[in-house]
């Protein structure tokens, strides 16, 4: 809602009158608590995409990690405003600013993803990550409950609510997931003035980093049971794509980092794609689709 919002704002700011729509989703309705039903993100977009394409709403604002490679015919990427912080941020019993290696031994740190309990456990096995599912109130609660030594959220998701919560991880030590920190707006691709709406809110580099994850993570085959980190970012002309793939107790795990033309970011997502895939990934991310906790 608050990125809806902000999305709003843009939008009136450019003259135009914007109804907010609030549609609940598969994803949205899973109890909390409770494991991720299935590896299919649509869960998270599927109602949303129904109501683009019966015209009922005009363009939607979704979470750019949510949203999966493939879109429904019809439908498209219109805009990806400028991307907030993509990295993760640990959250700590009582507040302050500690990092990974100042949690004490066998801490107990919660998160909902497997991608981030890979990569904690791959650097600190001794950690004792449990599950966490909710909102970000409902996460900080538990926290401040005592439920949890620490946890890890998106920094992007708590800098939107406007809180101060949390240290940055940085992405050498937790690779981001693809899209995080970003927001795409999807519309019907043969309304042509939502799109030209949507393209002026667009930030060309953010969607530069953004289109070479997404290339990337579809070039594995990744759904939400596979651990997979994406992230790019720009130095000048050249666009570097940092990649993970692990399994969610942290015993096996690849890195990939690779630089490439800025102008041709799908090209750059495809070759770390097929460098992974080379290096066993496919391997990898089978056996984690089996793993019992996925």
């Amino acid at each position: 809602m608050a990125q809806a919002g902000a999305v709003r704002q843009a939008l009136t700011d450019l003259g135009q009158q914007v109804e907010l729509v609030t549609i609940t989703t598969s994803g949205d309705q899973r109890p909390s608590g409770s494991p991720a039903a299935g590896g299919d993100k649509s869960r998270f977009v599927k109602e949303i995409e129904e109501a683009l394409l019966a015209g009922a709403v005009d363009l939607a604002v979704h979470s750019a990690k949510d949203v999966p490679s493939e879109l429904p015919a019809g439908l498209t990427i219109v805009g990806v405003p400028e991307r907030a912080d993509a990295r993760d941020a640990l959250c700590v019993k009582g507040g302050g600013r500690s990092t990974l290696g100042d949690l004490a031994a066998g801490a107990i740190v919660g998160t909902a993803s497997l991608r981030r309990r890979a990569q904690l456990l791959a650097t600190r096995p001794d950690l004792d990550v449990q599950p966490l599912h909710g909102n970000v109130d409902t996460r900080l609660r538990r926290l401040a409950e005592g439920e949890f030594e620490a946890i890890v959220l998106a920094g992007a998701g708590l800098e939107r609510l406007g809180l101060d919560d949390g240290c940055a991880i940085p992405e050498e030590r937790m690779t981001p997931a693809a899209g995080q920190g970003c927001l795409a707006l999807e519309a019907r691709a043969e309304d042509v003035r939502v799109c030209d709406l949507a393209a002026r809110l667009n930030h060309e580099d953010s969607l530069t980093a953004l289109t070479a994850e997404r290339v990337l993570v579809g070039g594995l085959g990744a759904t939400c049971r596979t651990p997979v980190g994406a992230h790019a970012r720009l130095e000048g002309a050249t666009l570097r794509l940092d990649a993970f793939a692990g399994m969610p107790d942290g015993s096996t795990w690849i890195r990939d980092s690779m630089e490439g033309d800025a102008t041709e970011p799908a090209a750059l997502g495809e070759a770390v794609a097929g460098r992974l895939l080379a290096a066993g990934a496919g391997e990898l991310l089978e056996a984690a689709e089996r793993w019992p906790g996925s």
